[in-house]
């Protein structure tokens, strides 16, 4: 009886995102390694990014984007540097280009951060913004994942559809992927 729960869960689109929420409402903060892909539609060209995000409640994160920099001499081993941070209070939004030196800083309440990602830390409705629907293309996930698209109620100038990829054991995310206007393709891989 206990196998055939999430196949049951799994039919009904409303209580994936249920328990997708309900998830991350019950954690305090989660960390995790992750590649983000952005694949340009018009261009046919892909760029991928690796880093570390760290979250906690109430609307605190920190996402570092990493960079291996080539050794220098012989017997170098590669260095890893912190490339750019995004670094949230809750309020404001810093996006920090250690390069560059260059500090820029957004007010989150004005340029509200998409529940796309607020979501993660405890905020934003996802059945209030999206209708969902369960997607069995098998593009995105792999065995043992369910795989929701939710499509804004409302429409967005930052996405059409948002897909969400989790566990069917306990409902974490493991892959989030935002499709634009223009089916530019921005994918997480927790």
């Amino acid at each position: 009886m206990h196998t055939a729960l999430p196949s049951l869960i799994a039919d009904l689109p409303a209580d994936v995102v249920d328990r997708i929420q309900h998830f991350y409402a019950t954690i305090k903060q989660v960390t995790a390694q992750f590649r983000q892909t952005v694949t340009y539609e018009t261009y046919g060209s892909s760029k991928a990014s690796d880093g570390t995000v760290w979250i906690m409640k109430p609307g605190k994160m920190r996402w570092d984007y990493l960079e291996k920099k080539k050794p220098v001499g012989d017997k170098a081993e590669p260095v890893v540097e912190v490339k750019k941070t995004f670094l949230s209070n809750g309020t404001m939004l810093y996006v920090i280009e250690h390069d560059n030196k260059q500090v820029t800083k957004k007010n989150v309440e004005q340029d509200l951060i998409p529940v796309a990602v607020s979501f993660l830390y405890g905020k934003g409705d996802l059945k209030a913004e999206f209708s969902a629907e369960l997607d069995k293309s098998g593009k995105y996930g792999g065995a043992g994942d369910v795989v929701v698209r939710l499509t804004p109620r409302k429409p967005s100038a930052q996405y059409k559809s948002l897909f969400l990829v989790a566990s069917s054991k306990d409902f974490h995310v493991s892959q989030s992927i935002i499709v634009d206007a223009a089916n530019n393709v921005n994918q997480f891989r927790f």
